[in-house]
């Protein structure tokens, strides 16, 4: 079994950017009236406080939920190496100097009118809590782990766990 530490506040805000920072890519959970709804995002920025801040279509159906349930869940994993849960409120702006200093010219792939799309908004993520599980060496050596464990049967985790809290 892996090492556990569960952190907190700006402890937490370093392993949220340790980890989302590096993967980038999540999925996006929002509920509907009826069951939890997901779709890959990319992550813009991580602030000081780990908020996390997304550009989004305002006519997306996760902003329609979000106008509904502001509560979301986003999930970040780099297979064999980190996993990141979090737990939050999102809210929505279409604050125009935000979204300019958010843009990416990548983002023009999904909104064509570029920064200047009217229908271009910010998604701010607070995070509350969360999960993380990592390994302590990098990816090679945790395959490695994982390969020796296969043929010898024992047990080799190389991760540590834990919780994140923010207050």
């Amino acid at each position: 079994m892996g090492d556990h530490k569960d952190l907190t506040n700006e402890f937490a805000v370093d392993k949220i950017k340790d980890l989302a920072e590096n993967i980038k890519t999540c999925m996006f959970c929002t509920y509907n009236e009826y069951r939890l709804q997901s779709r890959p995002m990319s992550v813009q920025k991580i602030d000081d406080l780990g908020q996390l801040w997304f550009l989004s279509d305002r006519n997306s159906s996760h902003n329609a939920e979000i106008s509904l349930n502001p509560q979301v869940e986003i999930f970040f994993s780099e297979p064999h190496d980190k996993f990141l849960t979090l737990h939050g409120t999102a809210s929505i702006s279409y604050d125009r100097e935000t979204i300019k200093e958010l843009y990416d010219p990548i983002v023009k792939v999904w909104m064509p009118g570029g920064e200047d799309d009217p229908n271009l908004s910010v998604i701010k993520v607070i995070p509350e809590d969360g999960y993380y599980w990592n390994n302590k060496n990098g990816k090679m050596v945790a395959i490695a782990k994982m390969a020796a464990a296969f043929v010898t049967g024992k047990t080799m985790d190389d991760g540590i766990e834990g919780t994140l809290t923010l207050e």
